[in-house]
């Protein structure tokens, strides 16, 4: 049985949406947007003397319980994203958009994370291939298919 990914109305015009003022009139997103703005910058700016704390006070190595459970975790998400991504695509559903941004996001962490946690290690070759070879390549596609399907 094929599952039929509903039909979506074409949105009016920003222009269409705007009093002469500038601000949009439509429900909350007219109100709260500019507040929600602040409250993202004002974390993203409240994140950086934290990690010069965490840089200062964190020890260089930590035994971590669940270890299995973050990664195998990481990696079902990873699964999901990718597999909405592609049947998004290929349906042309404009939903693929934030479903590719946010896989190119979980691609770019898990790269990082497999490099940053394999340093000094045997593994560490594996990981600097997976990373140049398999994670970065489709975190870049994912990141250029979000950004074509929301132009």
């Amino acid at each position: 049985m094929a599952i039929a990914a509903p039909q979506f109305q074409p949105r009016r015009s920003t222009a269409a949406r705007r009093t002469p003022a500038g601000r949009g009139r439509s429900g909350w997103a007219g109100r709260r947007l500019p507040r929600l703005a602040t409250v993202f910058t004002g974390c993203g700016m409240a994140l950086l003397p934290w990690m010069v704390v965490l840089a200062k006070t964190m020890p260089a190595t930590a035994e971590v319980s669940n270890w299995p459970a973050a990664w195998i975790g990481l990696d079902a998400m990873l699964a999901a994203g990718l597999t909405g991504t592609g049947l998004l695509l290929r349906q042309g559903d404009p939903r693929v958009a934030p479903v590719a941004a946010a896989t190119a996001a979980l691609l770019a962490m898990d790269a990082w994370f497999d490099v940053t946690t394999s340093m000094g290690t045997s593994g560490q070759g594996l990981a600097l291939l997976l990373a140049a070879g398999a994670e970065l390549p489709l975190a870049v596609a994912c990141a250029v298919v979000a950004a074509r399907r929301t132009a």
